[in-house]
């Protein structure tokens, strides 16, 4: 009688450590999917907000503070991140010609309004995204048919591309004709978007943006600090649909710009 207590109380005391073994295990599994829910990443939406922003202030400092370094400084975080997501665009959208027409149109509208506001013949960086996303489907054309038809429309948008960068501005000398951040600006997201991965296109990104840091020097070095940004990009569009955002936000940012800087002209 008593050996057959003592081998009962010793199945329930195994059976209770058994029981502790396997909720310890539970919480271990929930405290490791908990940490992997929580490892720190940026959506396709909180990187382009962070770029508007930089946009924002580059835009603020040469218009309103060109003695602020700071804010420059931070605006060379602008365009890295757009040309990624442009690449990230041009691969998951539904209609191409649409895609390009949205940046295209808005492009040549805003130029429109800063040549007769300005006088200024400088392209904004909406024009050198829209020959990207050219490049972008012609090239891209090309690898999937590999016709003659296709081979013609690589060649002609490469030489309008290198001729609008390379040569138009020599043509123009009278003017401020040129392309904004160059030929080296426009392949930015083509390379970007025909790597194969994102360590790939880090890596070419970074490449990239060295050269062109060369060329323009100064300031132009800070945008390599967008590098790490971006290698947290996780490949997510993010909870809300601002499909539109940037392009309503962004002749409005440079109208209100432009407002303030003639209000600030007017009273001094």
């Amino acid at each position: 009688m008593i050996k057959a207590l003592e081998r009962q109380n010793r199945f329930l005391y195994n059976q209770l450590r058994f029981d502790d073994i396997l909720k310890t295990e539970k919480n271990n599994d929930k405290k490791v999917s908990f940490l992997k829910n929580k490892s720190f990443s940026l959506s396709n939406n909180q990187l382009k907000i962070i770029a508007m922003a930089a946009m924002t202030a580059d835009h603020a400092a040469k218009e309103l503070f060109p003695s602020s370094t700071l804010l420059l400084i931070f605006g060379r975080l602008a365009f890295p991140i757009f040309a990624y997501m442009i690449a990230e665009g041009c691969r998951y959208t539904k209609n191409k010609r649409r895609y390009f027409l949205q940046i295209f149109i808005l492009g040549t509208f805003c130029q429109s309004v800063y040549f007769f506001a300005m006088g200024s013949m400088y392209q904004n960086i909406l024009i050198t995204f829209s020959l990207s996303v050219v490049s972008i489907f012609a090239i891209e054309r090309f690898f999937k048919k590999k016709d003659f038809l296709s081979l013609a429309l690589v060649v002609i948008a490469l030489f309008s591309v290198t001729f609008l960068c390379l040569f138009l501005p020599s043509l123009l000398k009278s003017s401020d004709f040129q392309i904004d951040y160059g030929l080296l600006g426009v392949f930015l997201p083509v390379v970007i978007y025909f790597m194969p991965s994102k360590k790939t296109k880090i890596i070419a990104s970074a490449a990239i943006l060295t050269a062109l840091s060369f060329e323009l020097s100064g300031l132009q070095w800070f945008s390599l600090a967008a590098l790490p940004l971006l290698f947290l990009y996780n490949g997510k569009r993010g909870k809300l649909k601002l499909k539109y955002l940037f392009y309503v936000f962004y002749p409005a940012h440079l109208a209100i710009i432009y407002l303030i800087g003639e209000l600030i002209n007017f009273f001094s």
